[in-house]
């Protein structure tokens, strides 16, 4: 994996684009939480009030305001008592809608496969959500290349809006050795 000072940092215009564009492009990016970094693998989309299984579905509330903010914020939940879970919000401001990251390959390897596995491990909480991905000097995402070699299914975890094949990944075992 390359070092940090290699690449750009992702700006808001990247995030600030159709939530089915972001899903699959951040699919090789290198995201950096202090001294935790790794490239996403694996990534959902939720899309506004149209989408069930989405969050902003019922409307904004305290729970979810930071899903309608600005493009580029961490929105990070909490979900069956136990598991915190970091997406990132994409689209217009007031719109409601992000990316879940479910997966992160670390330079030495280790896939964290499952969103609760990454928040846990990095130690990623409530204390993340709302903050500024785009200006933060130690949460971000670098440019690196997307990877062009993605499967897309249906959304894991879910009840509603099942059949929207929203899910992006890659297959980890496939990639070349110098990614992890």
């Amino acid at each position: 994996m390359t070092s940090k000072n290699d690449y750009a940092r992702l700006d808001r215009a990247f995030f600030h684009r159709p939530t089915l564009e972001v899903a699959p492009e951040l699919l090789g990016k290198t995201l950096v939480f202090g001294p935790h970094r790794g490239l996403i693998t694996e990534t959902e989309a939720y899309i506004g009030q149209d989408d069930p299984a989405c969050h902003a579905a019922r409307g904004k509330t305290k729970r979810n305001e930071t899903m309608f903010g600005q493009a580029g914020l961490s929105y990070v939940y909490f979900i069956y008592g136990m598991y915190y879970c970091f997406n990132i919000v994409t689209e217009d401001e007031h719109f409601g809608a992000a990316v879940l990251i479910r997966g992160v390959l670390e330079p030495e390897g280790r896939h964290l496969n499952g969103p609760g596995k990454l928040c846990r491990d990095w130690g990623m909480a409530m204390t993340e959500n709302g903050r500024d991905l785009v200006t933060d000097p130690d949460f971000y995402l670098l440019d690196t290349p997307s990877f062009q070699d993605y499967k897309n299914g249906p959304r894991i975890g879910i009840s509603k809006g099942t059949e929207k094949d929203w899910r992006f990944w890659v297959d980890v075992k496939k990639l070349p050795s110098a990614q992890g």
